[in-house]
């Protein structure tokens, strides 16, 4: 495998899904790959982590190692001849970076955006504060102490463990991969949900976001590696 682009540690992440209509994800999934499901369910999720010792190139750039990430993600696969790789496709990431969002615009052709954007990590307590359009938005929660490995065949196996990207340009694709052990998660006891998340995300994707989540999970993450994007041949 070649030297990676990235590497960094994805920590305390904070993942809430809601199924949804096919129907609505379809539209957004890349050429050369096919929506992915759980039990025939179609799920999309937001996740909140803290993104820490970040070095691009094994560079680390000051002011931009440590800070937190919120994306809205779904959930596709690519089936290859003896192989099936499962990743996510992301609608929106938010990071409190300029530069951030642009490298990752550019490399990627990720849906990147600067905001002001912070987290509380006060175990067993995680927060994560984000504004857009000048409104307030935040999700939570509090965890057990249990440190749990993810159950064969689970829900949260189906969520948590993906690793490979997929960026969709018209009808282009770019297709990426991740690296990082398999997590440990801990059980979420209380679920804290702003009220209207259409500031970040829109109306469409608002009106989703006020239904009731079909879950909620706690992932404790782990160092991670992402390599370069690659140009999909379909």
């Amino acid at each position: 495998m070649e030297r990676p682009f990235l590497t960094a540690a994805w920590r305390n992440l904070v993942v809430v899904n809601w199924e949804v209509s096919p129907d609505l994800l379809v539209p957004l999934v890349p050429v050369g790959t096919v929506l992915d499901t759980f039990q025939d369910r179609a799920l999309l999720s937001l996740v909140a982590f803290q993104f820490l010792e970040t070095r691009v190139r094994g560079v680390a750039i000051p002011g931009h190692i440590n800070f937190p990430e919120v994306n809205l993600r779904i959930y596709v696969r690519r089936e290859l001849e003896g192989e099936t790789r499962r990743g996510v496709v992301f609608i929106k990431e938010l990071v409190p970076r300029w530069a951030i969002a642009t490298v990752a615009r550019t490399v990627y052709g990720e849906n990147y955006h600067a905001v002001p954007l912070s987290g509380e990590i006060d175990d067993p307590h995680f927060r994560y504060n984000w504004r857009c359009a000048r409104q307030r938005q935040h999700v939570a929660v509090e965890v057990g102490p249990e440190r749990l490995p993810l159950a064969e065949g689970s829900e949260e196996e189906f969520v948590l463990e993906h690793y490979w990207g997929y960026a969709r340009h018209g009808n282009l694709t770019r297709e990426y991969q991740v690296t990082h052990p398999r997590w440990e998660s801990r059980p979420v006891l209380n679920l804290d949900l702003h009220s209207d998340y259409s500031p970040t995300y829109g109306a469409e994707w608002g009106r989703v976001l006020q239904g009731e989540p079909r879950s909620a999970m706690f992932a404790v993450g782990s160092a991670i590696t992402v390599q370069p994007g690659r140009p999909l041949s379909t």
